[in-house]
């Protein structure tokens, strides 16, 4: 059976293993999302997913993963890795409903969707090997995004048959080409299920109210633990510090303003959270390798 949802309302966010009857036992599934936060929570599940955005943007956590996503992001999540795609906070304002449109295809799969062991014989070697580095979280480049833009465009709507044959040429086309890079730089995958929605309380916060002052003791409360506490289980859950992650989300949200000309870089130090001009292009230049002017002379957009 096809599962094929549109419009369809999400609840908010809890790190989980996602175990739906209505698709655990599915080889393939194609789905069609048109709501802010195109996940319901910082989950996992024992599928595969490759998701595509074509409308929305915001920041997309996979692994100790932490990037801005945007139209034409496509990423490919292995089974059981902790992700989470979470829109800016400007999409769940009612005000904005017209202006602030998302649309994502998402492919979730099993190993065998063809059949048990297709994926063990030689000649399909280059997507078992993507398979394999999918554990890390996988992204994909432009060139590569804008080729298969059309089919994965139309495949929300094929029959099953169709679907998987088109997967199998999708995969093979990513195993193929050069133009990805690996998101997470350890092995995040869950065994266990975690049962808490402490961390996921945090992310939403961090998400929503990351350009104001994020104190340690602020998170530390939110989560009802202690600062130390809170430090050994968000390092554990995350591989991160907490001021590390929270310096990477405004990092990557400050990549966004650079690219254009209308701020300066000490109005967009002070829109992601910044407060210090000096510590701005600090940790600006620890996470980049580079300054933020230095960014924006090699990446700015427009005349």
């Amino acid at each position: 059976m096809i599962q094929f949802v549109e419009d369809q309302q999400l609840d908010f966010m809890k790190l989980f293993l996602k175990n739906s009857k209505d698709i655990v036992n599915q080889r393939l599934s194609v789905l069609r999302n048109k709501v802010p936060c195109i996940d319901s929570s910082w989950h996992y599940h024992s599928q595969f997913e490759l998701l595509y955005v074509t409308k929305s943007s915001g920041i997309r956590f996979v692994g100790d993963s932490v990037a801005s996503f945007h139209p034409g992001d496509l990423v490919l999540v292995g089974a059981y890795v902790p992700h989470l795609w979470r829109n800016d906070a400007s999409f769940y304002d009612h005000k904005n409903e017209g202006n602030k449109q998302v649309e994502t295809t998402v492919l979730k799969f099993k190993k065998e969707f063809i059949s048990v062991e297709t994926f063990e014989r030689p000649e399909f070697i280059e997507i078992r090997e993507l398979l394999d580095e999918s554990k890390f979280g996988v992204s994909f480049g432009s060139e590569i995004t804008e080729e298969l833009h059309d089919t994965l465009a139309k495949i929300v709507k094929m029959p099953l048959a169709n679907q998987s044959i088109h997967l199998m040429e999708i995969l093979l086309k990513l195993a193929r080409t050069n133009d990805k890079v690996r998101l997470s730089n350890t092995d995040m995958r869950q065994v266990v299920p975690h049962k808490t929605d402490k961390l996921d309380t945090v992310l939403k916060y961090i998400s929503d109210n990351y350009t104001q002052n994020i104190s340690l003791e602020d998170v530390s409360n939110l989560a009802c633990m202690t600062p130390n506490s809170f430090c050994r289980f968000f390092k554990k859950m995350t591989n991160k510090s907490f001021v590390q992650f929270l310096n990477e989300v405004r990092i990557k949200k400050a990549l966004r303003y650079l690219v254009h000309k209308e701020k300066s870089v000490s109005e967009i130090c002070y829109l992601v959270g910044y407060n210090s001009i000096n510590n701005f292009n600090k940790q600006f230049k620890l996470a980049m390798g580079s300054t933020p002017n230095e960014y924006r002379y090699y990446n700015m957009i427009g005349d």
